[in-house]
């Protein structure tokens, strides 16, 4: 009984986290009219309506360019700022540094509401409303990444730089051939979680894209339930919002298994 505990434990809360995407499928797929459980249990009555009816009612196409290009530009411009910026508080001298890192980290006790209003005045300000370069901008002083970085960098060997100083690499040379092979890693566990974050990122893109044409999935799919649409197209809206989650995770698991893998060989 005792080796049962932990996996009766680990399917009950794997139950607990798939049901509700279940039912969204089962909702999706169920037959159009505002049909939800338990007639959407009959898979046997499953169409594709919802999905071309929500497809042709909305702008979802051009809602999921939008949250893509937010989320895949947001993930290279924070993982090149936030792995230079490790690199430095992690292996570089310079004065205040360590007030400096722990200032910028205070930041995340900093909650996003408190200082949503001075953001939009400051973006407003620059003419960056309803433009890409105003959504994605204020995301990229991520501290979080810069912390998870510079505490990867940290553990790595000091002989590694200096060796590359003796043989005269300059430091974006020892940056780009030494630093980022070495935290492969890391950078593929954090690219996963910030597109995440910026893919279903809502208040943010809601106060910035004031148009229709600068909406994201999030913001636009919550637009349509104040319109003429059922149920079951919002969940099939919802499925297509979760499918890009899925294939990111599903390409760049091997990077995560291999990270927690060759963790404690880095020495």
């Amino acid at each position: 009984m005792a080796r049962l505990r932990l996996p009766v434990l680990l399917v009950l809360v794997a139950f607990v986290t798939v049901t509700p995407f279940v039912v969204m499928v089962l909702v999706a797929f169920a037959p159009p009219g505002g049909r939800t459980l338990p007639g959407a249990f009959d898979v046997t009555r499953a169409t594709l309506r919802n999905f071309t009816d929500v497809l042709e009612s909305a702008d979802i196409t051009q809602w999921a360019l939008n949250s893509l290009i937010y989320s895949l530009v947001s993930v290279l411009l924070i993982l090149l700022f936030a792995s230079m910026a490790g690199y430095a508080f992690a292996k570089k001298r310079f004065p205040g540094r360590e007030v400096l890192f722990w200032a910028f980290l205070a930041t995340l006790m900093v909650p996003f509401q408190a200082t949503l209003i001075p953001y939009y005045i400051l973006v407003s300000e620059m003419g960056g409303v309803d433009t890409y370069w105003g959504l994605i901008v204020p995301t990229l002083a991520n501290s979080q990444a810069v912390f998870l970085m510079r505490q990867f960098i940290v553990q790595l060997p000091d002989e590694l730089f200096e060796a590359a100083k003796i043989d005269g690499a300059s430091e974006w040379r020892v940056f780009t051939t030494v630093v980022l092979p070495l935290i492969r890693p890391v950078l593929a566990t954090l690219g996963v979680f910030v597109f995440l974050w910026h893919w279903n990122d809502f208040l943010w893109p809601l106060v910035i894209g004031q148009s229709e044409g600068m909406r994201t999935l999030t913001v636009g799919l919550a637009t349509l339930e104040g319109e003429n649409v059922t149920i079951n197209q919002i969940m099939a809206g919802a499925t297509i919002t979760v499918i890009p989650c899925l294939l990111v995770f599903g390409l760049l698991q091997r990077y995560l298994t291999d990270s927690i893998a060759t963790s404690g060989l880095k020495s």
